[in-house]
C-alpha cells in the first residue's frame, strides 16, 4: 500500500472510531462541536447587565440553575437540547432551550414576550422581544458568553444584555 493509501485507510478509521464513541462523523479540529451531554449549571450575571432599556438599570441578582443537555448531530448541524430544568417564571420563553453549533460557540435565538417589571404590586406590561445567547468553550471546560435582548416597544423598550456562563454540574 502505498504512503497516501496508508494514511486515507488511517484516516477512515479513525474517523469510524470517533463515530462510534462520540455519535457524530469526525469532522476537522476547527469545526468539530464539542459534545454538551450532561448536567450543567447556567449562570446570568443579571447584576453586570447593561443596555439602553431602563430594564438594564433595574436591579437583579446573579441566578443560575442546572439544565440537562442533550446533544444531536446530523450532517452539518449540532444541536444541544436542554431536556431537564426549571420552568421559567416567565411563560412566553420557548421550552425547551435548543443551542446550535456554529462552529465556534452555541448559540440560540428565540422571540418571546418581555416582562417588564413596573414596581412593586404594578402589573408588569408585556412587550415582544428578540433574544440570542451564545456560549464559547473555554480552556477550562466552561463556556461563556453573552445573553442579548431587544425588546421592540413598551416602557422597557430598548436592550439588555448580560454576561452567562455553563459549568459542569457536579454530580450527587
Amino acid at each position: 500500500m502505498c504512503r497516501r493509501s496508508r494514511f486515507v485507510h488511517r484516516v477512515a478509521v479513525l474517523g469510524g472510531i470517533a463515530l462510534a464513541v462520540f455519535g457524530t462523523p469526525a469532522l476537522p479540529v476547527h469545526a468539530a462541536a464539542p459534545s454538551r451531554n450532561g448536567k450543567y449549571s447556567l449562570v446570568r450575571y443579571a447584576v453586570d447587565k447593561t443596555g439602553s432599556s431602563v430594564a438594564a438599570g433595574q436591579a437583579e441578582p446573579t441566578f443560575s440553575a442546572d439544565y440537562v443537555f442533550v446533544t444531536s448531530c446530523s450532517p452539518g448541524e449540532c444541536v444541544a437540547t436542554a431536556t431537564d430544568g426549571p420552568t421559567p417564571k416567565n411563560p412566553t420563553l420557548p421550552q425547551p432551550s435548543h443551542y446550535t453549533w456554529d462552529r465556534t460557540r452555541w448559540v440560540e435565538h428565540f422571540d418571546f414576550q418581555w416582562d417588564c417589571y413596573m414596581g412593586e404590586g404594578v402589573p408588569k406590561v408585556w412587550s415582544p422581544a428578540r433574544s440570542w445567547a451564545f456560549y464559547t468553550p473555554q480552556s477550562d471546560g466552561s463556556l461563556r458568553g453573552t445573553w442579548h435582548t431587544d425588546i421592540s416597544s413598551g416602557p422597557c423598550r430598548g436592550s439588555v444584555e448580560m454576561p452567562v456562563a455553563a459549568f459542569a454540574a457536579r454530580a450527587g
